[in-house]
């Protein structure tokens, strides 16, 4: 495993302390990064990251290469792990943001999935579980609803009222069209493990890249820096047990750790304090509940990747 340390929300915790002194994980020290790249980065600072990430101890072996990245912030990391896929995969995002937004800088935490989308060996991706505000009106957010008529992404709620649009999206595996509305399929309404199976027989891959920014979980089982959906760890737990049986995962990413703010200019901080709850929202109780869930998934991975 690799811990990608851009922020200390992560080495503060015990799970993480210890998976690093036994050497069953490597600390990729980015601490000189991390303020620039948090929120969004510009193009040279995403090549240093690149290159830094190069010199990372080499994955090999049959299992899943896996990353524990720290805040939410820090989603639009994930397209670098995916730039060398073997082969043809799909990517199944848990978030509680469809994180698509066109209008935003190219290496966005909020427009990533975009990026990813233009990637040779990405043939799908499927979203997970937002509850957030991001899917009302969705086209005046900069939604990249293209994607979700071409089939290329597919996004299914957890819970999200119809989302009012204009022109022809049309149906898709997650959502039907009735006029000037999107009604989703809510994830909440349905048989979780009957709906797994169906998606997992539906993946045009048999390959597959996990990423999970733990704003997805309910505040029970996470506290970040973002607001809160509301499935529940035991869901995220057997999504993975179901795909590690019947899909070759090649490698997974995990964000969504609570960390205190630190940009490196003016415009971050200002659009941290608009689009992100207060941090006093969160005890430090809460804040116990991200090492709990991390030690819950480590047990996970060490279990289905031995």
């Amino acid at each position: 495993m690799n811990i990608l340390d851009l922020d200390h929300s992560l080495t503060a915790q015990a799970p993480i302390a210890k998976l690093l002194e036994s050497g069953r994980a490597k600390r990729l020290d980015l601490l000189d990064l991390g303020p620039k790249l948090r929120l969004w980065s510009s193009e040279r600072t995403w090549l240093r990251f690149c290159e830094r990430l190069r010199q990372r101890p080499r994955h090999s072996g049959p299992q899943p290469e896996i990353f524990f990245v720290g805040s939410g912030d820090y989603h639009h990391l994930t397209p670098a792990f995916l730039t060398d896929l073997p082969e043809p995969t799909s990517l199944i995002h848990f978030d509680n943001h469809p994180d698509w937004v066109r209008f935003a800088p190219r290496r966005h935490c909020g427009s990533w999935v975009n990026q990813a989308l233009k990637l040779p060996n990405i043939q799908r991706i499927v979203t997970l579980g937002p509850c957030s505000e991001d899917l009302q009106n969705p086209q005046l957010k900069g939604g990249n609803l293209s994607a979700l008529s071409r089939g290329v992404l597919q996004l299914f709620p957890w819970q999200h009222a119809p989302s009012r649009i204009w022109g022809r999206v049309g149906d898709g595996a997650g959502h039907r069209q009735q006029e000037n509305l999107l009604h989703w399929h809510n994830l909440a309404d349905l048989d979780w493990p009957a709906f797994l199976q169906q998606l997992i027989a539906s993946l045009p891959t048999q390959a597959v890249w996990i990423t999970i920014d733990k704003d997805v979980l309910a505040s029970a089982d996470a506290a970040t820096n973002w607001d809160q959906g509301a499935m529940r760890l035991s869901h995220l737990v057997q999504a993975i047990r179901m795909l590690a049986a019947d899909k070759h995962i090649l490698g997974i990413d995990i964000c969504g750790d609570y960390a205190s703010p630190g940009f490196s200019n003016v415009l971050k901080r200002w659009e941290a304090r608009s689009d992100q709850p207060p941090a006093e929202r969160w005890s430090e109780a809460d804040l116990l509940h991200n090492a709990a869930t991390n030690q819950t998934l480590i047990e996970l991975f060490e279990e289905l990747f031995p």
